[in-house]
C-alpha cells in the first residue's frame, strides 16, 4: 500500500519535539535546584508535561502519515503509548536531578528513556489495528531503538553540560541542545514509521475510535498549552527563586552589615576610638571581675593580689598647645603602644583621659612586682618619641594601688590617682604607693586647682620683687618679677605648689601673660615716681613655643610706653635644651624688639656650648646650689669660677642667685661676678616696699646695705 506524508504536520510534530525537549531540560534544572519537597513537584509535573510533549510529537507524526484507508487509533493502547512516555521521561527526570551525573547513570537513563520512547512508538503503531499486520523491516526497526538510545544519551550528557554554563549563555545553549534532542526523537519515530509496510488490502479494525483532524488539533492545542503553562510556570517559579534569593543574600548581607555595625557599637563603647586600648568603661569591668575573683581565690584560702597603676604624662598639654593636636595624637597612640609592651597579656591597658592610662596588673606576688613594672613604664616613656618630623621627650608620673592593701575596694582607681598626684607633687617622672595620707592630699589639690581658676579675677595674685646688685658699682642693675599667691585661707601660696598646678590645669600660659601684663604695668609706675627699672620675668616652656608670645610682649610694652630694654626674660638651661630651635626662634624674635635676655639656673642641665653659642642671650644665673657650697666646696668654687669665665668669654653677664652671706658675696665678687641675688640684699618685696629701699629705706631682714646709686640702669 502506497505511503505518503502530510509535511505540514511533520513540520508541526518536530516543531513539538523542540518545544517538548526545551522545556524538558528546564524541568529537569528545576526538579535539580529546587527544595525536597518542591522538587518532588516538580518531578511530577514535569513527567506529565515532558511525557505528554514527546507523545504529541509521535501523536502528530502519526497523524502526518496518509493511506487511502481511513485511520484511526485504539483508545487503550495509545493511553499505554502515553503512559510508556511518562514513565520515560519520569526516568530522564529522576537522574537528571541527581547531584552526581556519571557515565553510568547516563547509560542508565539512556537504556530506560530511550526502551520508554521505542515503547511509546511500537505501541501507538500497534494501536493503528491493522489488518493484515504491519510488516516491519528489522534492521531499520533495529535501527530506530539504536538512534532512540543514543538520542536518549546525548539529551542526559548535554544536561550535564549545561550545569556548567552559566545564566546568561544558557538559554542559547539550551535551544541548541534541544533542537539536537528533538532530532533523535523524531528520527526514532520516522524511521520506525518507515520501517513498516501496510499489505495492499489492509484495514484499519480501529478507525472508528481516535481520529480525524479534530483530534490532531486537540492534541497538538492541549499539549502546546500545557508545555507554554509549563514553561512560563518553569519562568516564573526561576524569577521567584532569584528574587527569593536575592532577598535572602540582601538580608544576609544586612545582617552581616547590622552585625558590623553592632561591633563596632560595642568596639566605639568599650574602645578608646584613637588608640584602640579599652576605655574607662570596659577597665571598670574588668576591674570588678578581677576583683571579684580575687576574693573568692582568697576565700578559699589562696593569697592572690593584683595592682592597678595610674599612669598620667607629664608636661603633654604644650605639646598640643606648640605643635598641634594631630602631633599630640601621634604621641598618645606611641605612648599607648609602648603601655601594651610593658603589660602582660593577661594585664589590660585601658585609656581613661587625654594624657591618662590605667594598668590593671592581674595576679601580682608583691609590692616590689608592681614596682618593677612602674620603672619599665618610666623608662619606656622617657624615651623620645618622633612626630612630624620632631623629636620629642615627655616623662610620667604613676599611681600604684595594689590590692588587697591600703585603701577602700571600692576606690581602687581613685586610690591610684591619689597617688598618681603624690608622684606629681614629688616633680615627677617618678611612681608613689598608694598611703591614707593621699587621698586629703588629693581633695586638697583638688580645691586649689578650683581656686586658683579664680585667683586672678579676685585680685589674689600679685608680684614681689627681687633686687639684682651691681657686683662693681654697688648699685640695683634690675629686680626679678616672683609671682606670689595670697589664698584668703591658707595665706602664701608656695610657688612651688601652685605653679606645677597652673602647667597641669592649663593655666600657665594665662598666668604667664598676666605676669607680663603686671611687670610692664609696675615699670611704668615706678617710671612715674622717678625710679628707672629693669624687671626680669620667667617665661615658661608653654610660652616658649607660642607663636604669638613676641607680638604680645611689643603690644604690651607700646601700650606702656616702655623702652623694651626694660624687660628681661629668663627661661630655665633645661627648657632651654629640651627645644632648641623653639627657644631660639623665640629669643630672636624678642631681641629684634629690643627685649633683653637671660638663661636661668645655669649648670644645673646639659647644654651644648655650641648651642649656648647660638642663643642671643645677653646673661647667665648661676644656680643657687653651687652659691650656698661656695663657702665649704671647692669643685662649687671651681664651677662657678669657670662659669663665670666662660660666660665671659661669650660676652655674657653672670648673675649669681641665693647669695645670703657676706662671704659668698665676697667669693664672687673676687671671681668678678657681674650681679649678685640674695636675701643678703633684700628677699622679694611688693612694689611700695622695693620703691621706699631704692629711696633708702632698709628692708625687714636685708644686711646692712644700701643701694649707692639710686634710679639708674645697669648695661647688658
Amino acid at each position: 500500500m502506497p505511503l505518503s506524508y502530510n509535511l505540514f504536520l511533520v513540520a508541526g510534530s518536530l516543531a513539538m519535539a523542540v518545544f517538548a525537549s526545551y522545556v524538558s531540560f528546564d524541568m529537569a534544572r528545576r526538579v535539580r535546584t529546587s527544595q525536597r519537597g518542591i522538587g518532588l513537584a516538580w518531578w511530577a509535573a514535569g513527567s506529565l508535561v515532558m511525557g505528554t510533549g514527546i507523545w504529541a510529537m509521535h501523536f502528530m507524526g502519526m497523524q502526518a502519515l496518509e493511506l487511502p484507508i481511513p485511520i484511526g487509533f485504539s483508545r487503550g493502547l495509545t493511553f499505554v503509548s502515553w503512559a510508556a512516555a511518562v514513565a520515560a521521561s519520569g526516568v530522564a527526570l529522576e537522574l537528571a536531578s541527581r547531584k552526581r551525573l556519571d557515565n553510568a547513570r547516563i547509560l542508565l537513563g539512556a537504556v530506560a528513556m530511550g526502551g520508554g520512547i521505542i515503547a511509546m512508538h511500537y505501541l501507538g503503531m500497534a494501536a493503528m489495528g491493522m489488518s493484515p499486520g504491519i510488516t516491519w523491516d528489522v534492521p531499520l526497526v533495529a535501527l530506530s531503538v539504536l538512534v532512540s538510545f543514543l538520542a536518549s544519551a546525548l539529551a542526559l550528557l548535554i544536561f550535564r553540560l549545561l550545569r556548567q554554563v552559566e545564566r546568561p549563555r544558557r538559554t542559547g545553549y539550551q535551544l541548541a541542545a534541544s533542537f539536537v534532542f528533538a532530532l533523535g526523537i523524531c528520527g526514532t519515530h520516522y524511521l520506525g514509521m518507515a520501517a513498516a509496510s501496510f499489505a495492499v488490502g489492509s484495514v484499519c479494525l480501529t478507525a472508528d475510535e481516535l481520529g480525524g483532524p479534530g483530534l490532531q488539533t486537540a492534541v497538538a492545542m492541549i499539549a502546546g498549552g500545557l508545555l507554554v503553562v509549563t514553561l512560563l510556570t518553569s519562568i516564573l517559579d526561576a524569577r521567584l527563586q532569584r528574587a527569593a534569593r536575592r532577598a535572602a543574600h540582601s538580608m544576609h548581607e544586612s545582617n552581616a552589615r547590622l552585625q558590623a555595625a553592632n561591633e563596632e557599637l560595642q568596639q566605639r563603647a568599650f574602645a578608646d576610638p584613637l588608640t584602640g586600648l579599652p576605655n574607662r568603661l570596659l577597665f571598670e569591668d574588668r576591674l570588678a571581675q578581677a576583683t571579684r575573683r580575687l576574693e573568692r581565690s582568697n576565700h578559699e584560702g589562696v593569697v592572690e593580689r593584683m595592682a592597678v597603676l595610674f599612669v598620667d604624662l607629664d608636661g603633654f598639654k604644650p605639646i598640643n598647645d606648640s605643635f598641634g593636636h594631630a602631633v599630640g595624637d601621634v604621641v598618645i597612640r606611641k605612648a599607648a603602644s609602648r603601655l601594651r609592651d610593658e603589660a602582660r597579656d593577661c594585664d589590660t591597658v585601658a585609656r581613661v583621659g587625654g594624657d591618662e592610662f590605667l594598668i590593671l596588673l592581674n595576679d601580682v606576688a608583691d609590692d616590689e612586682a608592681c614596682i618593677a613594672v612602674a620603672r619599665r613604664v618610666l623608662a619606656s616613656l622617657s624615651q623620645p618619641f618622633e612626630a612630624a618630623g620632631r623629636r620629642i621627650e615627655i616623662s610620667c608620673s604613676i599611681g600604684i594601688v595594689v590590692h588587697p592593701g591600703p585603701g577602700e575596694r571600692h576606690k581602687i582607681v581613685a586610690n591610684a590617682d591619689a597617688a598618681m598626684y603624690a608622684a606629681k607633687r614629688a616633680g615627677g617622672s617618678c611612681y608613689a604607693l598608694f598611703e591614707p595620707h593621699m587621698v586629703s592630699d588629693v581633695s586638697e589639690q583638688l580645691e586649689l586647682q578650683n581656686e586658683l581658676r579664680h585667683a586672678l579675677e579676685r585680685g589674689q595674685l600679685s608680684l614681689h620683687y627681687q633686687p639684682k646688685i651691681d657686683g662693681r658699682r654697688g648699685q640695683i642693675s634690675g629686680v626679678e618679677a616672683l609671682l606670689r599667691w595670697n589664698h584668703p585661707r591658707h595665706g602664701l601660696v608656695s610657688p612651688l605648689v601652685f605653679i606645677p598646678l597652673a602647667e597641669r590645669i592649663g593655666l600657665i600660659g594665662k598666668l604667664g601673660q598676666w605676669v607680663i601684663d603686671e611687670a610692664c604695668r609696675q615699670i611704668a609706675e615706678w617710671g612715674r615716681d622717678g625710679l628707672r627699672m629693669r624687671v626680669s620675668v620667667n617665661l615658661s616652656p608653654h610660652q616658649l613655643r607660642d607663636k604669638g608670645l613676641v607680638d604680645r610682649i611689643g603690644q604690651t610694652l607700646q601700650e606702656h610706653g616702655l623702652d623694651a630694654t626694660q624687660l628681661l626674660c629668663e627661661i630655665t638651661e633645661t627648657v632651654a635644651m629640651e627645644d632648641i630651635k623653639a627657644v631660639q626662634r623665640t629669643f630672636e624674635g624678642l631681641g629684634a624688639i629690643g627685649v633683653f635676655l637671660s638663661i636661668d639656673d645655669f649648670g644645673t642641665g646639659y647644654s651644648s656650648l655650641r648651642y649656648l653659642s647660638q642663643l642671643p642671650a645677653q646673661q647667665l644665673k648661676i644656680d643657687r646650689s653651687f652659691v650656698s657650697d661656695l663657702e665649704h666646696s671647692a669643685n662649687a668654687r671651681a664651677v662657678v669660677a669657670a662659669v663665670v669665665g666662660l660666660a665671659h668669654a661669650l660676652g655674657l653677664r653672670v648673675v649669681a642667685e641665693g647669695v645670703e652671706t657676706v662671704l659668698q658675696r665676697d667669693i664672687l665678687l673676687a671671681m668678678d661676678c657681674d650681679e649678685l641675688q640674695g636675701f643678703l640684699f633684700a628677699r622679694p618685696l611688693p612694689p611700695a616696699a622695693l620703691l621706699a629701699w631704692a629711696h633708702g629705706a632698709k628692708p625687714e631682714g636685708a644686711a646692712d646695705f644700701t643701694p649707692s646709686v639710686v634710679g639708674a640702669l645697669s648695661p647688658l
